[in-house]
């Protein structure tokens, strides 16, 4: 028996369409909310990437170099503190650099340490490798501005506090950059460095009274003199001048102004403490697979809330890393909610999201997602795939809906089968060796009202339960 008869009418043939491509689905995806837009006067993106990329000119001409010039894999770094992985430049490495690139071995260093920080280069365990940053640096604007944030977050190691900066004096200054910050984009023009003092001291206070520094209780004694606090106004002048150094702001005649990019890392920190805020099923601190669990029930437009409300709380490398891993076990549903989300982080999974299509598991979905990232129609996306892998991509998605869907779900699925008729289809099925493959085929017989369909489905799974042609 075949699709082409008449009262099996829901098994027609219709073009491939991807996982969940629900009528709903598909016009939600086309009435999608415009991304919020920076502030009026922001520069476009590809002038804010050629801005970062002329400001880490020099740390990327280190990190070409030390991928040309050392082995693969080559001992470039020396681990600076075994309890946190970092690394730094050897000496003789250094030396080597500065020799072949006409620099000193100190701008060597500091170039390096930049580097570093932008994700240009990665040190595992003393190991120095180039980061997939580098690799996409002069074709991606967003690997390009994304190692600028980095940069600009670790605005604190890049320039060297003063000598008596204490760790709590720093860790106050760094909690209150992000409201001196906030002023200065808010100004939208120089702002008197008196005004960012008052400003700091405000913030400062603030914080040690959240603390309860002041004790509490009758005095017995007379209070032992405090020990003298770094003046803030040398540690606001250490902060500015990193902020300077990363090319956040300029700092000069006492004022302070934001750079075209320093304004647009403002805001773009802005929009992710808004979107981190709005997580409408309170999953941001739940692991992965825990969360796409939680996301099952969403619909769409809610689900990618939560999606962007959890990657803006963790690492984008981590939370990628974190979504393969949930992608490679064994609930197929999780699988394509772990490459819904990965939609939603973009470019920068790009790299692990082709290393993925090496997994025979997770391949249709990696082709899937890189056709799309490549700009093709969602609704044809598909067409990448060869018949086998639209075959398991078939299976795996009936093995989510027979886990998690209702019967009739399962029936209507059959449409979504690239195969011609159910024979050809249940013959593909038996020979892709997807290990669901006799389960879907016994929930799908039990399921199709077609006595007789659902008898061939039956003996089909037999055939693959005992290993028949």
């Amino acid at each position: 028996m075949t699709s082409r008869i008449p009262r099996d009418s829901r098994l027609r043939i219709v073009r491939p369409r991807p996982l969940a491509a629900a009528p709903a689905a598909v016009a939600e995806r086309r009435a999608r909310r415009p991304a919020p837009r920076p502030p009026e006067g922001t520069p476009p993106r590809a002038r804010l990437a050629a801005m970062a990329r002329e400001g880490l000119a020099d740390a990327v001409r280190v990190a070409r170099w030390a991928e040309a010039a050392l082995p693969r894999g080559g001992p470039a770094a020396r681990p600076a503190a075994p309890a946190d992985g970092e690394g730094t430049l050897s000496e003789a490495t250094a030396a080597r650099a500065a020799g072949e690139l006409g620099l000193t071995p100190a701008k060597v260093r500091a170039d390096w340490d930049t580097a570093r920080l932008a994700g240009l280069v990665e040190v595992h365990g003393g190991v120095a490798r180039p980061g997939w940053r580098l690799r996409a640096w002069d074709r991606d604007d967003s690997a390009v501005l994304r190692g600028w944030v980095a940069l600009f977050d670790a605005w604190s190691l890049v320039h060297p506090g003063p000598d008596e900066l204490t760790p709590a004096a720093g860790a106050e200054v760094i909690e209150a950059v992000p409201q001196l910050l906030t002023l200065l984009q808010l100004s939208d023009g120089p702002v008197p460095v008196t005004q960012l003092l008052d400003l700091l001291e405000q913030r400062v206070e603030e914080l040690r009274t959240q603390r309860c520094e002041i004790p509490y209780g009758p005095r017995t004694e007379p209070a032992a003199e405090p020990a003298e606090d770094v003046p803030l106004a040398t540690l606001l002048d250490w902060a500015l001048h990193g902020l300077a150094a990363v090319g956040a702001l300029t700092y000069a005649d006492g004022h302070a102004t934001l750079t075209p990019l320093g304004s647009w890392a403002v805001w773009v920190r802005l929009e992710q403490i808004c979107v981190a805020a709005q997580s409408p099923a309170g999953n941001i601190e739940q692991p992965a697979e825990e969360m796409l669990r939680g996301c099952a029930r969403l619909r769409p437009q809610s689900a990618r809330s939560e999606y962007r409300a959890w990657l803006a709380a963790r690492p984008v490398g981590s939370a990628v890393a974190e979504l393969l891993e949930a992608a490679r076990g064994e609930d197929a549903m999780v699988r394509s909610l772990a490459f819904e989300a990965l939609r939603v982080v973009g470019a920068p999974a790009e790299a692990e999201v082709r290393a993925a299509a090496e997994d025979a598991l997770l391949r249709p979905y990696a082709l899937l997602w890189l056709a799309e990232h490549d700009g093709t129609d969602p609704e044809d996306a598909p067409l990448v795939l060869s018949r086998q892998e639209a075959t398991w991509l078939w299976v795996d998605t009936a093995a989510a809906v027979a886990d998690h869907g209702e019967a009739p779900l399962l029936v209507r699925h059959l449409e979504a089968a690239v195969q011609p008729t159910v024979p050809a289809l249940l013959a593909d099925v038996r020979a892709v060796g997807h290990p669901r493959t006799v389960q879907v085929l016994v929930a799908l017989a039990a399921a199709h009202p077609d006595p007789a369909l659902a008898k061939a489905v039956r003996r089909a799974a037999f055939q693959v339960h005992t290993g028949g042609a």
